[in-house]
């Protein structure tokens, strides 16, 4: 049985909500930090081509990997979800064909990305001087990404039962043991690149370790029988239904993302390592999403299966209210220190130009971002992964693959990058509101807000 106090369905809804997201955001926070150092060593204690291959090559990594990560997003829903109804049985084979599924793209995804990794670096118009190191990162950080499919498959059923607080524990002894291993690879072993991706690697190993572990040992309903690892045609269609449009909306998004890099490649390298430290710098603006969205989609997920409509509004209420919040006050300082914050990766006054410029206008739109990515988790845990997906696909894809290849052709200005993302921020958000006005969740309560 699922342990009572891991429940979302009953208690504070405050509480709850912030005693999941809280763990997450700790947690995130720390693998965002093993993300950022090494761009920091590579930076520091190599050179800009270094700096420009490893902060260059995101979109890519995000493609591959935020492809399987929706999967493990629509197993989480299904879970949440049989739990939320005190479904033990149906609980069990949703874990073992979430499990068994992250076992087929684990193979699939190390084939794939050791493989079309040099190609698909050329198409994006890496230069030369870049590209080798590009390919060596990528490649070592791909032959290790059983490692990561697993460990995002296997927190995505730990999240679902209401469990945040030990994958916590996991991140932080992973994320301290990436930073010293970047430090004694890179700065002691004097390796290149290849240091930083394996570090990366070996940290996941661990990570996958100790909550597989756990998975394997734990009394309730999500445990793991090695024996009973198969797919379940019934939740492999509840999984493909919820999981798919997540796993195409971000693909296609990244997809978008790899030609905005190509448009910033042309700029040349400083461009690459300036805006690829500001990227980064960004990666902890939005932890608050990253823990909100996915305290939201566990929260809606189960208070839907137990019928807890009341809860619903509530929760996604006080979570976009907390996301909103935290990023005006994160972007604000990001406003006025992105000078600093850009230097620590290099001081290069061409670098820390282009990174503090995109920084400095994308700054106060931050929440904006967070509001549509937390929008989208209400939307996925309410049954309905194909709004998300099509709101995402017409504002943050078609809306800037258009931009870059009509005012971008006659405009070779890397300022429009900087304005881009605002720009599309700012439209998905105001279709969020329009699409939450039609919601009888929401729409019920605003009647009654009238009355």
């Amino acid at each position: 049985m699922t342990a009572n106090g891991n429940l979302m369905t009953e208690g504070s809804i405050r509480g709850k909500m912030l005693g999941f997201a809280l763990p997450i955001l700790a947690g995130y926070f720390f693998q965002q930090l093993y993300n950022t150092v090494d761009a920091l060593i590579v930076g520091n204690y190599l050179d800009t081509d270094a700096l420009a291959a490893v902060t260059s090559t995101s979109s890519y990594t995000y493609l591959m990997v935020g492809f399987v990560a929706g999967f493990a997003t629509g197993a989480g829903i299904i879970v949440a979800r049989h739990i939320g109804a005190g479904d033990d049985e149906g609980t069990r084979k949703a874990v073992h064909t979430a499990t068994a599924l992250g076992l087929l793209f684990s193979v699939l995804l190390t084939v794939i990305g050791v493989w079309v990794t040099p190609p698909i670096l050329r198409l994006m118009g890496t230069p030369e001087s870049v590209l080798p190191r590009a390919c060596t990162y990528l490649q070592v950080y791909f032959g290790g990404s059983f490692a990561l499919i697993m460990y995002n498959m296997s927190v995505s059923i730990l999240q679902a039962s209401g469990e945040s607080r030990y994958p916590l524990k996991c991140l932080v002894i992973s994320s301290l043991t990436n930073i010293v291993l970047d430090i004694v690879f890179i700065t002691l072993f004097h390796m290149d690149v290849e240091g930083a991706a394996l570090a990366t690697v070996l940290s996941e190993v661990l990570s996958l370790v100790l909550v597989g572990r756990k998975l394997l040992r734990t009394r309730e309903s999500i445990r793991v029988e090695p024996k009973l690892i198969r797919i379940d045609a019934g939740n492999l269609k509840y999984i493909v239904r919820y999981g798919f449009p997540t796993a195409i909306q971000g693909c296609v998004i990244d997809l978008s993302n790899m030609l905005i890099q190509s448009y910033i490649n042309s700029f040349g390298r400083e461009a690459m390592a300036g805006i690829g430290a500001s990227m980064k710098v960004e990666g902890f603006m939005f932890l608050p999403v990253t823990a909100f969205s996915m305290a939201l989609t566990t929260f809606v997920s189960q208070n839907m299966g137990a019928g807890r409509t009341d809860r619903v509004r509530e929760g996604a209420r006080f979570g976009l209210a907390c996301t909103g919040g935290l990023l005006l006050a994160f972007g604000a300082a990001a406003w006025f220190l992105a000078p600093n914050l850009i230097a620590l990766f290099n001081a290069d006054p061409a670098i820390v130009r282009f990174g503090s410029g995109r920084t400095t206008v994308c700054a106060f739109f931050y929440c904006l971002c967070g509001f549509s990515h937390t929008a989208s988790a209400v939307m996925r845990g309410l049954g309905k992964p194909m709004t998300p997906m099509l709101v995402m696909l017409a504002c943050w894809c078609a809306v800037r693959v258009l931009v870059l290849l009509t005012l971008g052709q006659a405009l070779h200005d890397i300022r429009l990058i900087y304005w881009i993302y605002p720009f599309t921020w700012s439209l998905s958000s105001l279709v969020y509101l329009i699409e939450f006005r039609k919601l009888p969740v929401f729409r019920n309560t605003a009647k009654k807000a009238a009355l």
